[in-house]
Protein backbone atom coordinates (compact mmCIF):
# COMPACT_ATOMS: atom_id res chain seq x y z
CA UNK A 1 0.00 0.00 0.00
CA UNK A 2 1.32 3.17 -0.86
CA UNK A 3 1.29 6.00 1.86
CA UNK A 4 0.67 9.70 0.23
CA UNK A 5 2.91 12.20 2.06
CA UNK A 6 1.21 15.50 2.86
CA UNK A 7 1.47 18.87 1.26
CA UNK A 8 3.26 21.06 4.33
CA UNK A 9 2.53 24.70 5.02
CA UNK A 10 4.90 26.17 7.61
CA UNK A 11 3.54 29.38 9.13
CA UNK A 12 -0.06 29.88 10.67
CA UNK A 13 -0.10 33.20 9.92
CA UNK A 14 -2.48 34.61 7.52
CA UNK A 15 -1.12 33.49 3.98
CA UNK A 16 -0.30 29.60 5.13
CA UNK A 17 -4.33 29.47 7.05
CA UNK A 18 -5.51 30.79 4.11
CA UNK A 19 -3.99 28.28 1.76
CA UNK A 20 -4.52 25.58 4.06
CA UNK A 21 -8.61 26.40 3.62
CA UNK A 22 -8.57 27.38 0.52
CA UNK A 23 -6.89 23.81 -0.17
CA UNK A 24 -9.32 22.03 2.23
CA UNK A 25 -12.46 23.18 1.21
CA UNK A 26 -11.38 22.60 -3.05
CA UNK A 27 -8.69 19.80 -2.75
CA UNK A 28 -10.34 17.55 0.07
CA UNK A 29 -8.34 14.59 -1.83
CA UNK A 30 -4.78 16.53 -1.22
CA UNK A 31 -3.54 15.11 2.47
CA UNK A 32 -2.46 18.56 3.93
CA UNK A 33 -0.56 19.28 7.12
CA UNK A 34 0.00 22.96 8.56
CA UNK A 35 2.29 23.94 11.71
CA UNK A 36 2.99 27.33 13.17
CA UNK A 37 4.74 27.29 16.84
CA UNK A 38 2.10 29.63 18.23
CA UNK A 39 -0.86 28.69 20.57
CA UNK A 40 -3.29 30.06 18.08
CA UNK A 41 -3.17 30.62 14.15
CA UNK A 42 -2.97 34.22 12.97
CA UNK A 43 -1.21 35.93 15.88
CA UNK A 44 -2.94 39.30 16.89
CA UNK A 45 -3.43 40.82 13.76
CA UNK A 46 -6.56 42.86 12.61
CA UNK A 47 -6.53 42.87 8.65
CA UNK A 48 -8.33 45.05 6.27
CA UNK A 49 -8.94 45.04 2.69
CA UNK A 50 -11.47 46.54 0.22
CA UNK A 51 -14.26 44.42 -1.85
CA UNK A 52 -12.15 44.37 -4.88
CA UNK A 53 -9.34 42.75 -2.66
CA UNK A 54 -11.12 39.26 -2.78
CA UNK A 55 -11.29 37.14 -5.82
CA UNK A 56 -14.54 35.65 -6.35
CA UNK A 57 -13.84 32.08 -5.35
CA UNK A 58 -12.73 33.11 -1.88
CA UNK A 59 -16.07 35.29 -1.14
CA UNK A 60 -17.75 32.31 0.99
CA UNK A 61 -14.58 31.91 2.95
CA UNK A 62 -14.20 35.62 3.97
CA UNK A 63 -17.84 35.84 4.82
CA UNK A 64 -17.09 32.94 6.92
CA UNK A 65 -14.51 34.91 8.66
CA UNK A 66 -17.22 37.38 9.71
CA UNK A 67 -15.60 40.81 8.57
CA UNK A 68 -16.64 43.56 9.92
CA UNK A 69 -17.82 46.20 7.17
CA UNK A 70 -18.26 49.80 7.15
CA UNK A 71 -20.18 51.58 4.25
CA UNK A 72 -17.38 54.37 4.10
CA UNK A 73 -13.86 55.46 4.45
CA UNK A 74 -12.11 58.57 5.90
CA UNK A 75 -8.78 60.00 4.68
CA UNK A 76 -7.44 63.79 6.12
CA UNK A 77 -4.66 65.61 5.07
CA UNK A 78 -3.44 68.79 6.31
CA UNK A 79 -6.18 71.15 4.40
CA UNK A 80 -7.64 68.00 3.05
CA UNK A 81 -10.74 65.97 3.85
CA UNK A 82 -12.62 62.96 2.11
CA UNK A 83 -15.08 60.60 2.44
CA UNK A 84 -15.47 58.02 0.30
CA UNK A 85 -18.79 56.33 -0.20
CA UNK A 86 -16.69 53.13 -0.31
CA UNK A 87 -16.85 49.88 2.10
CA UNK A 88 -14.02 49.25 3.74
CA UNK A 89 -13.67 45.47 5.79
CA UNK A 90 -11.65 43.73 8.05
CA UNK A 91 -10.83 40.43 10.10
CA UNK A 92 -10.00 39.70 13.19
CA UNK A 93 -7.84 36.84 14.12
CA UNK A 94 -9.62 35.08 16.14
CA UNK A 95 -11.51 34.47 13.20
CA UNK A 96 -9.34 32.84 11.32
CA UNK A 97 -8.03 30.86 14.30
CA UNK A 98 -12.19 29.80 14.94
CA UNK A 99 -12.10 28.62 11.08
CA UNK A 100 -8.88 26.82 10.71
CA UNK A 101 -9.69 25.14 13.87
CA UNK A 102 -13.11 24.14 12.89
CA UNK A 103 -12.71 23.16 8.91
CA UNK A 104 -9.45 21.68 8.79
CA UNK A 105 -10.13 17.65 9.46
CA UNK A 106 -8.12 16.60 12.74
CA UNK A 107 -4.68 15.75 12.42
CA UNK A 108 -4.18 18.03 9.27
CA UNK A 109 -2.97 20.85 12.18
CA UNK A 110 -0.42 21.41 14.44
CA UNK A 111 0.45 23.89 17.06
CA UNK A 112 3.05 24.37 19.28
CA UNK A 113 6.12 23.13 17.23
CA UNK A 114 8.61 24.76 15.78
CA UNK A 115 10.67 24.05 12.91
CA UNK A 116 14.00 23.82 12.95
CA UNK A 117 15.02 22.94 9.12
CA UNK A 118 13.08 22.62 6.10
CA UNK A 119 13.91 20.81 2.56
CA UNK A 120 11.82 20.00 -0.98
CA UNK A 121 11.19 16.67 1.10
CA UNK A 122 10.38 17.75 4.42
CA UNK A 123 10.91 19.08 7.65
CA UNK A 124 12.66 18.72 11.23
CA UNK A 125 11.36 19.91 14.06
CA UNK A 126 12.89 21.52 17.06
CA UNK A 127 12.53 17.77 19.08
CA UNK A 128 14.20 15.82 16.59
CA UNK A 129 10.82 14.72 14.57
CA UNK A 130 11.33 14.58 10.44
CA UNK A 131 7.97 14.93 9.21
CA UNK A 132 8.71 13.97 5.11
CA UNK A 133 6.25 15.75 3.14
CA UNK A 134 5.27 15.73 -0.80
CA UNK A 135 5.69 19.26 -1.29
CA UNK A 136 6.81 22.04 1.63
CA UNK A 137 5.56 25.41 1.29
CA UNK A 138 6.97 28.01 3.66
CA UNK A 139 4.93 30.63 4.63
CA UNK A 140 6.56 31.93 7.85
CA UNK A 141 7.19 35.75 8.55
CA UNK A 142 10.51 37.26 7.89
CA UNK A 143 12.91 36.64 10.08
CA UNK A 144 15.93 39.25 9.93
CA UNK A 145 17.52 41.14 7.22
CA UNK A 146 16.07 40.37 3.52
CA UNK A 147 18.79 39.83 0.81
CA UNK A 148 17.93 41.55 -2.08
CA UNK A 149 15.35 43.89 -0.76
CA UNK A 150 15.86 47.47 -0.44
CA UNK A 151 13.18 48.74 2.50
CA UNK A 152 11.42 51.55 4.49
CA UNK A 153 9.31 50.35 7.34
CA UNK A 154 5.71 50.94 8.64
CA UNK A 155 5.77 50.71 12.30
CA UNK A 156 2.71 50.50 14.46
CA UNK A 157 1.03 50.25 17.66
CA UNK A 158 -2.82 49.55 18.25
CA UNK A 159 -4.79 50.10 20.83
CA UNK A 160 -8.53 48.80 21.40
CA UNK A 161 -10.46 51.10 23.87
CA UNK A 162 -13.86 50.44 25.46
CA UNK A 163 -15.80 53.28 23.75
CA UNK A 164 -18.07 54.92 21.29
CA UNK A 165 -17.22 55.90 18.03
CA UNK A 166 -19.15 59.60 16.54
CA UNK A 167 -19.64 57.69 13.65
CA UNK A 168 -19.55 54.14 13.76
CA UNK A 169 -20.35 53.32 9.97
CA UNK A 170 -17.31 55.03 8.97
CA UNK A 171 -13.78 53.89 9.15
CA UNK A 172 -11.18 56.66 8.89
CA UNK A 173 -7.97 54.83 7.20
CA UNK A 174 -5.58 57.87 7.16
CA UNK A 175 -5.54 60.81 9.35
CA UNK A 176 -2.70 62.60 8.57
CA UNK A 177 -3.24 65.80 10.58
CA UNK A 178 -0.98 64.51 13.51
CA UNK A 179 2.55 66.07 14.03
CA UNK A 180 4.38 63.96 11.50
CA UNK A 181 7.42 63.06 13.53
CA UNK A 182 9.95 60.62 12.50
CA UNK A 183 8.60 60.53 8.82
CA UNK A 184 4.99 59.78 7.33
CA UNK A 185 2.83 59.32 10.30
CA UNK A 186 -1.23 58.90 10.57
CA UNK A 187 -3.69 57.93 12.88
CA UNK A 188 -6.28 54.99 11.94
CA UNK A 189 -9.42 54.41 13.71
CA UNK A 190 -11.69 51.66 13.42
CA UNK A 191 -14.88 51.10 15.04
CA UNK A 192 -15.37 47.48 15.68
CA UNK A 193 -18.63 47.19 17.72
CA UNK A 194 -20.99 49.07 19.40
CA UNK A 195 -18.54 50.04 22.42
CA UNK A 196 -14.92 49.18 20.66
CA UNK A 197 -13.02 51.12 18.69
CA UNK A 198 -9.51 50.28 17.46
CA UNK A 199 -7.26 53.45 17.41
CA UNK A 200 -3.75 53.52 15.76
CA UNK A 201 -0.53 54.99 15.46
CA UNK A 202 1.34 54.42 11.97
CA UNK A 203 4.26 55.86 10.63
CA UNK A 204 7.09 55.04 8.02
CA UNK A 205 10.10 55.48 9.10
CA UNK A 206 13.87 54.42 7.32
CA UNK A 207 14.79 52.05 10.34
CA UNK A 208 12.30 48.47 11.65
CA UNK A 209 12.55 50.00 14.67
CA UNK A 210 9.44 50.52 17.24
CA UNK A 211 9.46 51.46 21.07
CA UNK A 212 6.30 50.13 21.69
CA UNK A 213 5.85 51.54 25.45
CA UNK A 214 6.19 55.18 23.15
CA UNK A 215 4.20 54.80 21.03
CA UNK A 216 1.33 52.80 22.72
CA UNK A 217 1.29 56.25 24.60
CA UNK A 218 1.00 58.22 21.71
CA UNK A 219 -2.16 56.11 20.95
CA UNK A 220 -3.43 57.16 24.18
CA UNK A 221 -3.16 60.57 23.91
CA UNK A 222 -5.34 60.05 20.25
CA UNK A 223 -7.99 58.63 21.84
CA UNK A 224 -8.20 61.23 24.62
CA UNK A 225 -8.12 64.03 22.04
CA UNK A 226 -11.18 62.47 19.57
CA UNK A 227 -13.01 61.01 22.85
CA UNK A 228 -12.31 57.58 22.52
CA UNK A 229 -10.75 57.18 26.10
CA UNK A 230 -11.87 53.92 27.90
CA UNK A 231 -10.52 50.85 29.22
CA UNK A 232 -8.04 48.79 26.81
CA UNK A 233 -9.33 45.66 25.39
CA UNK A 234 -6.11 44.17 23.79
CA UNK A 235 -3.12 46.04 22.22
CA UNK A 236 -1.52 45.11 19.06
CA UNK A 237 1.82 46.13 17.13
CA UNK A 238 3.97 45.37 14.16
CA UNK A 239 6.53 46.50 11.38
CA UNK A 240 5.97 45.97 7.87
CA UNK A 241 7.68 45.86 4.94
CA UNK A 242 7.59 48.70 2.13
CA UNK A 243 9.52 47.80 -0.90
CA UNK A 244 11.61 50.66 -1.96
CA UNK A 245 13.87 48.68 -4.77
CA UNK A 246 16.18 45.50 -5.00
CA UNK A 247 17.29 42.44 -6.48
CA UNK A 248 14.44 40.04 -7.17
CA UNK A 249 16.93 36.76 -8.18
CA UNK A 250 18.78 37.37 -4.65
CA UNK A 251 15.53 37.83 -2.73
CA UNK A 252 14.24 34.72 -3.93
CA UNK A 253 17.36 32.94 -6.62
CA UNK A 254 15.75 30.94 -8.96
CA UNK A 255 17.38 27.51 -7.98
CA UNK A 256 15.52 27.56 -4.48
CA UNK A 257 12.99 24.49 -4.40
CA UNK A 258 11.16 25.37 -1.39
CA UNK A 259 7.79 27.28 -2.34
CA UNK A 260 6.87 30.49 -0.51
CA UNK A 261 3.80 32.26 0.79
CA UNK A 262 2.97 35.89 2.34
CA UNK A 263 5.98 38.18 3.44
CA UNK A 264 8.41 35.12 3.46
CA UNK A 265 7.88 35.68 -0.24
CA UNK A 266 7.26 39.07 -1.05
CA UNK A 267 3.52 39.13 -1.38
CA UNK A 268 2.77 42.23 0.12
CA UNK A 269 1.67 45.53 -1.26
CA UNK A 270 4.95 47.48 -1.75
CA UNK A 271 3.50 51.20 -0.25
CA UNK A 272 1.23 50.10 2.16
CA UNK A 273 2.67 46.75 3.81
CA UNK A 274 -0.64 44.74 3.52
CA UNK A 275 -0.84 41.40 2.27
CA UNK A 276 -4.54 40.70 2.89
CA UNK A 277 -5.40 40.87 -0.88
CA UNK A 278 -2.71 38.64 -2.37
CA UNK A 279 -2.67 36.15 0.61
CA UNK A 280 -6.55 35.63 -0.85
CA UNK A 281 -5.65 35.66 -4.50
CA UNK A 282 -2.54 33.01 -4.03
CA UNK A 283 -4.59 30.83 -1.78
CA UNK A 284 -7.21 31.02 -4.18
CA UNK A 285 -5.11 30.02 -7.34
CA UNK A 286 -3.28 27.30 -5.39
CA UNK A 287 -6.33 25.65 -4.83
CA UNK A 288 -7.11 26.16 -7.96
CA UNK A 289 -3.85 25.17 -10.20
CA UNK A 290 -4.00 21.87 -11.98
CA UNK A 291 0.12 20.76 -11.83
CA UNK A 292 1.60 18.83 -9.43
CA UNK A 293 2.11 19.55 -5.90
CA UNK A 294 5.42 18.28 -5.35
CA UNK A 295 8.47 21.01 -3.82
CA UNK A 296 10.25 21.70 -7.14
CA UNK A 297 6.81 22.53 -9.34
CA UNK A 298 5.22 24.75 -6.32
CA UNK A 299 8.56 26.71 -5.87
CA UNK A 300 8.61 27.33 -9.49
CA UNK A 301 5.06 28.13 -9.52
CA UNK A 302 5.23 30.42 -6.01
CA UNK A 303 8.29 32.47 -7.74
CA UNK A 304 6.60 33.11 -10.87
CA UNK A 305 4.19 34.68 -9.29
CA UNK A 306 6.50 36.11 -7.04
CA UNK A 307 7.93 37.50 -10.01
CA UNK A 308 4.93 38.80 -11.58
CA UNK A 309 4.18 40.46 -8.34
CA UNK A 310 7.38 42.46 -8.48
CA UNK A 311 6.56 43.91 -12.03
CA UNK A 312 3.02 44.86 -10.90
CA UNK A 313 4.33 46.82 -8.63
CA UNK A 314 7.06 49.20 -10.10
CA UNK A 315 4.93 52.25 -9.59
CA UNK A 316 4.46 52.06 -6.53
CA UNK A 317 8.57 51.36 -5.58
CA UNK A 318 9.08 54.55 -7.61
CA UNK A 319 6.45 56.09 -4.89
CA UNK A 320 7.93 54.55 -2.41
CA UNK A 321 11.71 56.33 -3.35
CA UNK A 322 10.26 59.95 -3.40
CA UNK A 323 8.42 58.99 -0.19
CA UNK A 324 11.20 58.51 1.48
CA UNK A 325 13.64 60.56 -0.40
CA UNK A 326 11.96 63.43 -1.95
CA UNK A 327 11.16 65.44 1.44
CA UNK A 328 12.33 65.94 4.97
CA UNK A 329 10.26 63.58 7.34
CA UNK A 330 8.12 66.19 8.78
CA UNK A 331 6.83 66.81 4.49
CA UNK A 332 6.90 63.50 3.56
CA UNK A 333 2.69 63.52 3.74
CA UNK A 334 3.09 66.21 0.75
CA UNK A 335 3.65 63.57 -1.51
CA UNK A 336 0.37 61.69 -1.15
Amino acid sequence: MTVRLPLIIVGGGLAGCLAALALAERRPDLPLLLLDSDDRFGGNHTWSFFDSDVPAAMRGLVTALQPIRWPRHRVRFPGRERVLEMPYNAIEAPALDALVRERLPAGSWRLGVTVEELDSKGVTLSTGERIAASGVIDARGPSGPQPGLELGWQNFVGIEFAARASDPDCATVMDATIPQLDGYRFVYVLPLGPERVLVEDTYYADEPVLDIPQVADRVRQLARERGLSGAELRQEEGVLPILIGGDPDTFWPPADQIARLGLRGGFFHATTGYSFGLALRMASDLAGRNGSFDSPALAEWTRERFVQHWREMRFFRVLNRMLFRAAEPDERYRIF
